[in-house]
């Protein structure tokens, strides 16, 4: 079936799509993205820090959830306050949310980086800079639309 014959979109698809249209098209969504990815990366250089000291005194499990754990907090944080700019809400309520979606990120990028590594062969490093950059708009969008709303 060609366009001409085809049925149009129902109103409430059509009305979502020009919200994604108009969203997409406005600055400060871009500013936030870009706020956003700066915040990932000091979180990013935060969690690294974290394991390499723990991992020193404790098993590598525990130590990758204590500084997940950190980096997520920290992330929270500079999130609120900077990239989202919220001063509403309840910030432990919103802590819990941003956790959740900071876990499917998490469990997004090991999938990917697992894949990567073990079936495509691809080194850990690139493997794991390639499935950061799939996990992000996730949580992006996530932490936008659900954690910080």
């Amino acid at each position: 079936m060609d366009d001409a014959h085809a049925e149009p979109a129902p109103a409430g698809v059509r009305g979502h799509a020009r919200r994604v249209h108009l969203a997409v098209r406005k600055p400060d969504n871009w500013f936030e993205l870009g706020r956003f990815l700066v915040v990932g990366a000091s979180g990013y250089v935060v969690n690294l820090a974290v394991f390499y000291l723990a991992d020193r005194s404790m098993p590598y499990p525990i130590a990758f959830i204590l500084a997940f754990v950190v980096a997520a907090t920290s992330n929270f944080v500079w999130n609120r306050w900077w990239t989202f700019r919220v001063h509403h809400g309840v910030p432990h309520h919103q802590y819990m949310r941003f956790l959740t979606v900071s876990a499917l990120a998490l469990g997004i990028d090991l999938i990917v980086l697992t894949t990567l590594v073990e079936w495509v062969g691809m080194s850990p490093l690139a493997a794991a800079a390639v499935a950061i950059v799939i996990a992000t708009p996730v949580s992006f969008l996530g932490n936008k639309i659900w954690s910080f709303k």
